[in-house]
C-alpha cells in the first residue's frame, strides 16, 4: 500500500547563527567565512526580522538551512528587539547558535583608527567612549553566547581558519575544540575554556640546537615530551577532560577553545597542542590547532 503523500508538509527549520559583538572585532570576516562555507548570511539585519528570515528560509524551493545574521549596536533598540526576536524564533522551534567577537580596548581602538571611521556609539566623544557604551550595551548578550572569540592576537588568516574549524560541516563530530597554543608575554587568549601552563617545563630555548626551532620540530617536541613532567601532565588533564567532553554532549555544547601556553609561544606550548590535539581526536572531538604566536618572535 502506497502512503498517501502530505501535500502540505511542515518546512524543515534552518540552523541559524547570530555573528555579533565589539565593532571591529572581525565580525566581516566571520560572515564572510561562513557565506565561503555556503551559508546564506545578512549583514546588520534589523533583530526584528530574524523570525521572517527563518520562514521564507524554510519554504524556499532550494531548500535554504543554513542561514547566519550580523546583529550588532548599528541595529536600534538592540536589547529589547533582540529580545522578542530570540522568543518567537523558539516559538517557531528555532534555536539560534550566538557568535560573539571580541578583542582588547587598545587592538579594537587601533582597528578603528585604521579604518577612519567614528565608533557607531562614541557620538560626540573618543573612540573609547563608544567601545565602553558597547561593552555595557552587549554585555548580556556576551554572557549567554555559544561561542566568543577573542581575535586581540588573531590575525585575519588566523580568524578565518578558527572560525572554519567551528563551522566546517562533518556529521560524525558532536563536538569540536580548538587547541590554541599561545605565548603568556603577548597575553592569555580571552576566549579560552581551559588554560594551560607548559611554563613548568624544561624551555628548549636554552638548548642552542633548538633555540631557532619552534614546537612544529621533531626535535623541539621530543625534548618537550620526552620529559617525565609532560608525560604526566598530558596523561591526568586529558583523564580530566572526558568527563567535561560528556558533559558538553550532554547540554549541546559544540565547542571548546583549550589554551595552551609558554613564555613566548615557539616551543612547549606547539609541541604540547599538538600532543594533546592527537589525544583529544582519539576520545571522538574533531580538533583543529592554532599557533597564535609563532613567529611573533
Amino acid at each position: 500500500m502506497v502512503s498517501p503523500v502530505d501535500e502540505n508538509p511542515v518546512p524543515t527549520q534552518p540552523e541559524l547563527v547570530l555573528i555579533t559583538g565589539m565593532s571591529s572585532a572581525g565580525r566581516s570576516t566571520t560572515a564572510n567565512v561562513l557565506e565561503d562555507l555556503g551559508w546564506y548570511v545578512v549583514d546588520n539585519l534589523p533583530p526584528q526580522l530574524l523570525a521572517a528570515m527563518t520562514d521564507l528560509a524554510a519554504q524556499a524551493p532550494d531548500g535554504t538551512q543554513h542561514l547566519a545574521a550580523v546583529i550588532d549596536a548599528r541595529t536600534g533598540s538592540f536589547f529589547e528587539a533582540l529580545s522578542g526576536a530570540m522568543t518567537a524564533l523558539s516559538d517557531r522551534g528555532v534555536v539560534p547558535r550566538v557568535v560573539y567577537l571580541d578583542a582588547s580596548d587598545d587592538v579594537l581602538v587601533r582597528r578603528q583608527e585604521s579604518v577612519r571611521r567614528p565608533h557607531p556609539l562614541q557620538g560626540e566623544g573618543r573612540i573609547l567612549d563608544g567601545i565602553a557604551r558597547e561593552r555595557e550595551l552587549l554585555a548580556l548578550v556576551r554572557e549567554s553566547a555559544d561561542v566568543v572569540i577573542d581575535t586581540s592576537g588573531l590575525n585575519v588568516t588566523q580568524l578565518k581558519s578558527k572560525v572554519t574549524q567551528i563551522f566546517e560541516r562533518d556529521e560524525l563530530a558532536t563536538l569540536r575544540a580548538t587547541v590554541m597554543s599561545f605565548g603568556f608575554k603577548y597575553g592569555i587568549p580571552l576566549d579560552a575554556d581551559f588554560v594551560v601552563d607548559m611554563r613548568f617545563l624544561p624551555n628548549p630555548f636554552w638548548v642552542p640546537e633548538l633555540r631557532p626551532r619552534s614546537g612544529l620540530d621533531d626535535g623541539v617536541s621530543d625534548y618537550v615530551l620526552g620529559q617525565d613532567a609532560a608525560t604526566v601532565f598530558l596523561d591526568r588533564f586529558v583523564d580530566s577532560l572526558e568527563p567535561v567532553i560528556a558533559g558538553y554532549h550532554a547540554e549541546g555544547k559544540r565547542y571548546m577553545t583549550i589554551a595552551v601556553g609558554c613564555t613566548g609561544g615557539k616551543h612547549r606550548s606547539v609541541a604540547m597542542s599538538r600532543a594533546l590535539a592527537g589525544r583529544l581526536e582519539l576520545l571522538g572531538v574533531q580538533v583543529g590547532t592554532l599557533h597564535r604566536d609563532l613567529g611573533r618572535e
